[in-house]
């Protein structure tokens, strides 16, 4: 019975390609730790995150899946009480550097969150243009430019190039996160992070963010946290298991779901717990 579920696993994998093999590595974690005032969430990390790849993070509830995503941007900071000691390392950079400025790293590497989260009260065009404002871009045409652009990265820019002056909020729900991808790739970051992306989607709104993933690897760095064994298995290159806090087992995808070295790792992607 496990072994099935494997071979099924396995059979939606679709493997990284040769190219990905080649690629440097973007991010790096050496000995990372963090913690929610006296709750150690993240325990000794070290993890090499390849360019240009899709990287899955996958573990049960409560592991550390979405702090450890949030530690890469400088984001677990924002939490009250929170703290993070270790390395995390952008372009053999440690972005927790006293000279790093965390702004600088938040626009490099971008986050989509689970829950779609278009601003309200503004257009299709503004939620887009938002981040270029905010650092000082004014020129229409540049404006107009990038919009298109990030909306047909996103795959959107066909649905909705003619209600651009719409709410954002008036779009169906995976219409709604592709506008946040949108909105993240327009300031052009080179780590593009989604946590749990599809959780609150249905089946033909996910299969569409999965195809996107898979083309934005072509130009970005993309990592994603995932529950589902499924998603994992066909969208990305290489799959890290974390389990309490710990990485289990980190590898490529197909060697992950094929023939996992840890008993751990096996018994999770086969659905004895989780």
């Amino acid at each position: 019975m496990l072994r099935m579920k494997l071979d099924e696993l396995r059979l939606m994998s679709n493997g990284p390609k040769p190219s990905t093999m080649a690629g440097r590595f973007k991010i790096q974690t050496e000995n990372l730790n963090a913690w929610f005032g006296g709750n150690h969430v993240l325990k000794d990390i070290s993890i090499k995150i390849r360019e240009n790849a899709v990287t899955a993070i996958i573990g049960p509830s409560g592991c550390g899946k979405s702090t450890l995503i949030r530690c890469f941007n400088r984001m677990h900071e924002l939490v009250p009480n929170a703290k993070v000691t270790g390395k995390v390392l952008l372009d053999d950079e440690d972005i927790y550097s006293k000279d790093v400025d965390p702004v600088v790293v938040r626009r490099r590497v971008g986050m989509v969150f689970q829950k779609p989260n278009p601003f309200p009260t503004m257009s299709i065009y503004d939620n887009v243009a938002a981040g270029l404002k905010l650092n000082g871009i004014r020129d229409k045409k540049s404006l107009d430019q990038t919009v298109k652009r990030s909306l047909e990265q996103a795959n959107l820019w066909d649905e909705v190039k003619d209600d651009l002056d719409k709410s954002g909020a008036s779009l169906s729900g995976g219409q709604q996160q592709r506008l946040c991808i949108a909105r993240a790739l327009a300031v052009e970051p080179e780590v593009v992070m989604m946590d749990e992306p599809c959780s609150a989607l249905d089946p033909i709104a996910t299969a569409k963010i999965e195809q996107l993933i898979i083309t934005l690897k072509e130009q970005y760095t993309v990592v994603i946290v995932t529950h589902n064994m499924q998603q994992a298995a066909r969208v990305s290159d290489f799959t890290a298991f974390l389990y309490l806090g710990q990485l289990i087992e980190y590898g490529l995808t197909t060697q992950i779901f094929e023939n996992p070295k840890e008993e751990l790792t096996e018994r999770y992607i086969t659905g004895k717990f989780g």
